[in-house]
C-alpha cells in the first residue's frame, strides 16, 4: 500500500501545468506502465553567477506513485542551482514520499530522468545560443 505522504502528494499536487516558454523541457515515458511526464523549468541567475531552478511545472499522466514523485520532485528542487538539481536520485524521491512499493519504484526513476532530460534540454539550447 501507499504511504500517506503520497497520498497526499496525490490528492494534492504541487506545482502542476506548463510553464509557458520554459527554459527546458523533459519528457519521459515508461512503455510498460503507461505513466508519462513533461517536466517543465524556468532557470534563473543567482547574485554568484551560479544558475538555479527558479521555476518548475510537471504534467503527468500516470499511476498514484507517478503522480506523487512527479510532484515531489518538484518540491524537492526548486530553488536549487542546476549542480544540486542533477544530484537528486530516485532513492532520495522515495525518502520525500516515505517509500513506495518495490513495483513502483520505477515511477521515481520517471521523475528523476526527467529531471535530467530538462536541464539537458535547457544547456543545449543555451549551447546553440
Amino acid at each position: 500500500m501507499y504511504s500517506k505522504k503520497v497520498m497526499e502528494y496525490f490528492h494534492h499536487p504541487h506545482n502542476m501545468g506548463e510553464i509557458k516558454d520554459p527554459d527546458g523541457i523533459g519528457k519521459i515515458g515508461n512503455p510498460q506502465c503507461g505513466d508519462i511526464m513533461w517536466l517543465y523549468i524556468k532557470v534563473g541567475k543567482r547574485k554568484d553567477g551560479k544558475e538555479y531552478l527558479k521555476d518548475i511545472k510537471v504534467k503527468t499522466f500516470g499511476c498514484v506513485a507517478a503522480i506523487a514523485t512527479s510532484s515531489a520532485i518538484t518540491d524537492l528542487v526548486k530553488g536549487k542551482t542546476l549542480e544540486e538539481a542533477e544530484r537528486i536520485s530516485n532513492r532520495d524521491i522515495v525518502d520525500v514520499v516515505e517509500g513506495l512499493p518495490k513495483n513502483k519504484i520505477h515511477c521515481s526513476l520517471l521523475a528523476a530522468d526527467a529531471l535530467k532530460k530538462a536541464i539537458e534540454d535547457y544547456r543545449k539550447k543555451k549551447d546553440k545560443q
